[in-house]
């Protein structure tokens, strides 16, 4: 008798790929809060890093991908020292910045940024801000 497992629902498949692409265990995290607690950005964000996070552990990825968070986060990696578990989760966020990008996500072009604007920020902010809307 040959007995088959269920198939990985879509978003254990997605959890996995996020672990795949960011290196990162995500049942490490423990909702400590640590992480929020140092984020220079927090106060933008609509969701917690932590509680991206506990969304991902618990299955709910259409809550994660229409969260404006990984959008947002600065990548300072201020995070990830504060982390007692070691979860980096500006690779967290870079690996679902890349996963919604790859699903045909509308991506920022620097064509439809104001002329204005384009001319009054520095290059490296420019160079900074789009490396997050770059796919992998």
């Amino acid at each position: 008798m040959i007995v088959r497992l269920p198939e990985q629902t879509l978003a254990a498949q997605i959890l996995a790929r996020v672990e795949e692409i960011s290196g990162q265990n995500l049942y490490s995290c423990y909702q400590c809060g640590k992480c929020a607690a140092g984020c220079p950005v927090v106060s933008e964000m609509d969701l917690l890093p932590s509680q991206l996070i506990r969304l991902l552990q618990l299955g709910e990825t259409e809550a994660v991908f229409a969260s404006k968070t990984m959008w947002l986060c600065a990548s300072c990696l201020t995070c990830a020292a504060r982390c007692p578990r070691g979860v980096d989760v500006a690779k967290v966020m870079d690996a679902l910045r890349a996963l919604r990008q790859r699903s045909g996500a509308e991506v920022v072009e620097i064509s439809r940024l104001p002329a204005t604007l384009v001319e009054e920020l520095p290059q490296q902010a420019l160079v900074s801000g789009f490396r997050k809307f770059t796919p992998y």
